[in-house]
């Protein structure tokens, strides 16, 4: 499926890559799948423009798309109710990926803080601040929704509090060797 061209089975609407904006794209339009990573899917339209589909839309890449793309087994998030674990929030930080580059934002050296805090009321506050790979990319406020998202659904997490940071800005010297290795850089 990855890398053949596919029609949509319904509009869709899509976040254009770099830019972050959301636009609907028709029933019909073919697109190429170039990668599946955090549940959504990173496309390329016919004219090289390239689209991210989120996970709960996946199905309009078809039924072909669905039988070799399963669910993915990536831990997802889980009501907040429950013990507080810092390492469950790595770990769903792990879960978004880069729509253009397949490494996560961990291993790609985007996230540049991560602190919880105990509340009085009971649970914790999660601060987290997270960069991008170029200050221009319109995909910065998407990564953080992502991140909130998967953040606060975690138990004991009652608040995510994710900033979009741009000093220091970012560097390839962020990177882990795991991210290096992926992307065939040792």
């Amino acid at each position: 499926m990855r890398g053949l061209l596919t029609p949509l089975a319904r509009d869709c609407e899509v976040t254009m890559i770099p830019s972050g904006e959301r636009v609907t794209v028709p029933a019909g339009t073919e697109v190429r799948v170039l990668q599946t990573l955090g549940g959504n899917v990173t496309v390329q339209g016919d004219y090289g423009q390239l689209m991210r589909i989120d996970e709960k839309d996946a199905e309009v890449l078809g039924a072909d798309y669905l039988a070799q793309n399963p669910k993915s087994a990536e831990p997802q998030a889980q009501p907040a109710e429950g013990t507080f674990d810092e390492e469950r929030v790595w770990e769903q930080l792990r879960t978004v990926y880069d729509p253009e580059i397949p490494v996560n934002i961990v291993e790609l050296g985007l996230v540049y803080s991560c602190k919880a805090t105990p509340l009085p009321e009971g649970g914790h506050r999660v601060e987290i601040q997270m960069t991008v790979t170029a200050p221009g990319c319109g995909m910065g406020p998407v990564l953080v929704d992502d991140v909130r998202q998967r953040v606060t659904g975690l138990p004991g997490v009652k608040e995510a509090d994710v900033q979009l940071v741009w000093e220091p800005p970012w560097d390839q010297s962020r990177m882990s060797d795991v991210a290096r290795l992926q992307l065939g850089w040792m």
